[in-house]
């Protein structure tokens, strides 16, 4: 074991939380080191392949989970620079303003944060263009307020979806275009490196025309500061505190099979609300029996990653689009009439193609995954749908360590919002596919995203104003000891209904400017 030099900060990982704040911090002058368990993920041909990154999860960890009953959980989680914003789908969402309060839904109540939207919103507009983001103000019926434009225009629909966004406006809703984080600039196309391909929701982009906490946030700050020093293949094992158990005197890390020893002033958890709960809870000691800042008993409880689900509609006209993912719809997003509760919010999928069919598909009589032609036709007449309900809060769907294994304890809440929204937007894609609800011309095939699709966690150590019920305070520095910061998904109190990401960062970039202030 080997001990390294003291720095100011150092900060645990580098997804949208520390990847957003050591870009936030490297202007400081101050002593960095950024831990990443993973290494860059490799550019390679395998970035675009369906069956490498959907059948052999490619770039998902082969580490094991537990789920409540002890069975081997697979994560869909990646341990690369820059976390899942990787191969996220680059939708950048504001919550809402009512998310930001106590919200009465029909299985249960979402809870209020102790911070309100008028705090977020200068981050969130920050947010907006370090990342990049391209959308349109005032097509949203449910959009909240917004100081600026987006930096970028919104992504222009492909002629099948322009078909069924001028559908969907006829029937009197409300479409509009998906803010997107990625490096495409429709105005000027010889400065663009997106090249609007199928494989970009869910894949590696081989381009590096993703606007992700890699390339927008940390080799930036690597290129522009000598300060910052990432290291990866850096794997924390756990913190150790003073014998007061009040300040995080080491950092203990698995570095390429070496185990070395870091301190600093402040430390950041930044590995995803699982990770850090898992963190947490595996760096209890004597000051801390029960796991690291967890007097409350609220590390890894209120695990929440969204009710989500997708529908492939399968419809007689051809979809020839490739960049199918640039139209949303939030007019079922508090409720609808007969149903005074929220329901969700409804996003395109980027394109499925041949391979994702029959690897997902339910199975159709006397096709096997070999017959490409079927699939083939299949995937060139769908449309692709993603729909998320609100995930709430219980303090039993939580995160344990047990042994050398995270277990995770999860039952689903909320589904009669959820399948009630499943069904109304089958409805609506009836009405515009066939003209007539009961004309036999589509298809819809629905399958709702299992516990290891975990994309959208949130909530493990939440922040609140109250010690006894919360993990944190507003400003994500935990209640029990002075200088440890938890900079992610985990401090959400709810999880509203819309992609965490954007607040994830605006958050980061919040606790950004407290921790600029704390450091002078």
């Amino acid at each position: 074991m080997t001990t390294q030099a003291h720095y100011d900060v150092i900060i645990i990982g580098t997804g949208a939380g520390g990847g957003t704040l050591a870009h936030r911090l490297a202007p400081t002058g101050k002593k960095i080191l950024v831990l990443e368990r993973g290494s860059f993920l490799p550019r390679e041909k395998q970035n675009w392949d369906t069956i490498e990154v959907f059948h052999h999860d490619r770039y998902h960890t082969k580490e094991v989970w537990r789920d409540q009953d002890g069975q081997a959980l697979h994560p869909g989680t990646g341990y690369f620079v820059g976390g899942n914003t990787k191969v996220y789908g680059g939708a950048l969402f504001r919550w809402r303003e009512r998310d930001f309060d106590q919200v009465q839904h029909q299985g249960g109540i979402s809870l209020e944060s102790p911070l309100k939207y008028r705090n977020f919103e200068p981050y969130y507009t920050q947010a907006e263009a370090l990342y990049e983001v391209h959308g349109q103000h005032g097509l949203d019926p449910t959009e909240p307020q917004a100081s600026q434009d987006y930096p970028f225009p919104a992504i222009q629909h492909e002629p099948r979806i322009q078909e069924i966004h001028d559908a969907l406006q006829a029937k009197g809703l409300h479409p509009f275009y998906l803010p997107l984080a990625i490096k495409l600039n429709e105005a000027n196309r010889h400065l663009s490196s997106c090249i609007r391909c199928d494989t970009c929701d869910g894949f590696p982009c081989l381009v590096n025309a993703k606007a992700d906490a890699e390339i927008n946030c940390v080799r930036p700050a690597i290129d522009r500061t000598e300060n910052l020093t990432l290291l990866t293949s850096a794997k924390v094992l756990r913190l150790h505190t003073s014998p007061s158990g009040r300040e995080v005197t080491a950092v203990e890390v698995d570095v390429a099979g070496q185990i070395q020893m870091f301190s600093a002033d402040i430390v950041v958890v930044s590995c995803g609300a699982i990770n850090s709960a898992a963190l947490l809870l595996r760096s209890a000691n004597d000051q801390h029996p029960t796991g690291l800042a967890n007097r409350s008993d609220q590390v890894g409880r209120n695990f929440m990653r969204h009710q989500n689900g997708a529908i492939v509609g399968l419809t007689k006209k051809p979809n020839p689009t490739q960049f199918q993912k640039t139209l949303a719809v939030n007019d079922f997003y508090w409720g609808e009439a007969g149903f005074d509760y929220p329901m969700g919010h409804i996003q395109l999928l980027g394109k499925v193609n041949a391979d994702m069919i029959a690897l997902d598909s339910p199975k159709i009589a006397g096709v096997s995954f070999q017959d490409r032609e079927v699939f083939a036709s299949l995937a060139s007449h769908s449309v692709d749908w993603w729909l998320t309900a609100e995930d709430l809060p219980d303090p039993n769907n939580r995160v344990q360590v047990k042994g050398d294994k995270i277990h995770l304890s999860y039952k689903d809440n909320n589904t009669v919002a959820f399948d009630r929204l499943l069904h109304r937007w089958t409805e609506v894609l009836k009405s515009i596919d066939c003209g007539d609800r009961f004309l036999p011309c589509s298809f819809y095939f629905r399958k709702k995203i299992p516990l290891q699709g975990v994309a959208h966690q949130c909530g493990t150590c939440r922040y609140g104003e109250d010690s006894q019920t919360s993990v944190l305070d507003i400003n994500c520095r935990t209640h029990d000891v002075d200088n440890l910061y938890v900079v992610d998904g985990s401090f959400f109190p709810a999880s509203a209904a819309v992609n965490p990401t954007l607040t994830i960062i605006a958050n980061a970039l919040r606790v950004g400017d407290h921790l600029i202030d704390r450091l002078r």
